[in-house]
């Protein structure tokens, strides 16, 4: 699906010059990749930081700013030999000491870097022996770092920037293709292009400085503004090619949409067991049977991203085909369950009550962040759950709001999705390390701590089978219902060539040009 606007494809001679727009459907609030998970922060940033090592599209790691490296044999030690020659855009070197800087800055609490410092795992030392090499221990096995040093959360920043910058909320250095110029919240930002680059990832199609002058991204949140940019011209590229457009978008003779599916925990509702009616095993349950997952994904999203059978996206390592089997929607299995559970007695607008309480469950969510086709499937789930008794109440806060009630477990359930080829992002949506403000258990659940602990330094074999066990306790107890398969939809001018996909299915702009 992604070969239209593929490097690999593109026999073309590409062309340097030029400006590459691109609208954004949602914004990013924080640019400095170290301290958000933030996807459209990752996708800016990619092209302003480096990162150690690259990851190509069939998932094989390449050096970057590492020429090689060394691993012992029980994953507790990862030796690092870094490329001469490497700058930040302000002059300084990239060398041991300011990798060192980096991952020694995520690792401190009062960075909160909650995600960069889940992907570097139990951490024992870094040390610098000397200017090229970067050595970091491990208390314990840490199988999946290659992975998390691939993404651009643990890309690597200027540490005489970092030292000075009163706040790096707005504004990155870093060593990468581009430089920023300038990052506006709820605006934008615009990207120059670094003439002196010359040490791009081995995937890269390409050695050298990128091909555009530029690259200006637009957050730009009404779909019909974005479609209609892109079809004058305006823009060449745009995020969130909205569903009910998408055969309209692929009719048109000079535009194509590419869809990349991300692989990861899946778009799903998460269900906080530690207060609530959600405590009841049954009662989330019922829930999870009372969702038509199928039917609700058709409805908003018109059969462009497909429903999800489990919490893992099927493109993930160890992802397991066996789960779907085991639950779908269940009406009659719904009822059956309340009534077991005691809330058997229903009012005048067929909610279940008990003890005189109404089932009211409060779905808290950023409308900021939350696409307008997810806000459609909760609507649509929250008349399928009615039908059960459900009183599915739809809480929109701003960003910082979600954040205060999430922190505050003021919330019954929240959604959201999180993109990583490897399944140690279980990890950081399941261990209670992560219970907020932490992280994301929003769960808020503890049972999967050992497992998931033990999967990280295991063989390959025994992490497949820890995380089949996973994958199952989280269906099986209802922490969780899944809902659909997020995809990066790029809507883009059949003019622009040279886009590679990053493991996080992100589109990557290094090697792309515009037939002028």
């Amino acid at each position: 699906m992604g070969t239209v606007a593929n490097a690999a494809s593109d026999t073309a001679k590409p062309v340097d010059g030029g400006t590459l727009n691109v609208g954004l459907a949602t914004d990013a609030s924080i640019i400095d990749p170290s301290i958000t998970g933030n996807s459209v922060t990752a996708l800016i940033t990619r092209n302003i930081v480096d990162s150690l090592v690259g990851q190509a599209e069939d998932n094989k790691f390449t050096p970057w700013l590492a020429e090689s490296w060394d691993i012992n044999g029980d994953n507790t030690v990862y030796t690092f030999h870094l490329r001469q020659g490497v700058t930040f855009s302000d002059g300084t070197p990239l060398d041991a000491a300011a990798v060192k800087y980096n991952f020694d800055r995520i690792l401190d609490p009062k960075t909160t870097s909650s995600y960069a410092k889940s992907l570097l795992g139990p951490i024992d030392k870094i040390e610098a022996p000397d200017s090229r090499t970067v050595v970091i221990r491990y208390r314990q096995s840490f199988a999946p770092l290659l992975q998390g040093l691939s993404l651009p959360y643990l890309g690597i920043q200027s540490p005489t920037y970092l030292q000075k910058a009163q706040s790096t909320t707005n504004t990155v250095i870093g060593s990468g293709p581009y430089v920023l110029d300038n990052f506006t919240k709820g605006s934008g930002s615009k990207l120059s292009r670094r003439a002196d680059y010359n040490w791009g990832p081995g995937y890269a199609a390409h050695k050298g400085p990128a091909h555009f002058d530029q690259i200006v991204f637009k957050y730009l949140p009404e779909a019909s503004v974005r479609l209609g940019a892109l079809a004058s011209g305006q823009l060449q590229a745009i995020d969130a090619v909205p569903p009910a457009n998408y055969r309209s978008v692929q009719g048109n003779g000079k535009l194509q949409v590419v869809t990349r599916e991300n692989p990861g925990v899946n778009s799903a509702y998460f269900l906080n067991t530690s207060k609530g009616p959600f405590q009841d095993l049954k009662v989330r349950q019922a829930f999870q049977s009372a969702v038509n997952g199928p039917a609700a994904v058709k409805a908003a999203f018109f059969g462009t991203l497909k429903p999800a059978d489990n919490i893992l996206g099927p493109s993930t390592l160890y992802y397991d085909h066996d789960i779907s089997s085991s639950w779908s929607f269940d009406l009659a299995k719904a009822n059956r369950l309340l009534d077991e559970a005691g809330w058997s007695q229903k009012d005048a607008d067929g909610i279940r009550k008990k003890d005189g309480g109404r089932l009211t469950l409060h779905y808290v969510y950023d409308s900021t962040s939350l696409a307008a086709t997810e806000v459609t499937l909760a609507q649509a789930v929250q008349y399928q759950v009615r039908q059960a008794g459900f009183d599915l109440q739809l809480d929109p806060v701003d960003s910082g709001g979600w954040t205060a009630r999430a922190n505050a477990n003021d919330y019954d359930l929240v959604s959201f999705y999180y993109v990583r080829a490897e399944p140690d992002i279980l990890r950081t949506v399941f261990h209670s390390a992560y219970i907020p403000p932490a992280g994301q258990n929003a769960s808020r659940v503890k049972s999967l701590d050992e497992k998931l602990t033990k999967a990280v330094g295991a063989s390959d074999a025994e992490r497949k089978k820890l995380y089949a066990e996973i994958q199952k306790e989280v269906i099986e107890q209802a922490y969780a219902v899944p809902l659909f398969v997020a995809a990066y939809q790029l809507g883009a001018s059949k003019s622009l060539h040279g886009i590679s996909w990053a493991t996080n299915a992100k589109p990557n702009f290094y090697d792309a040009w515009l037939d002028r």
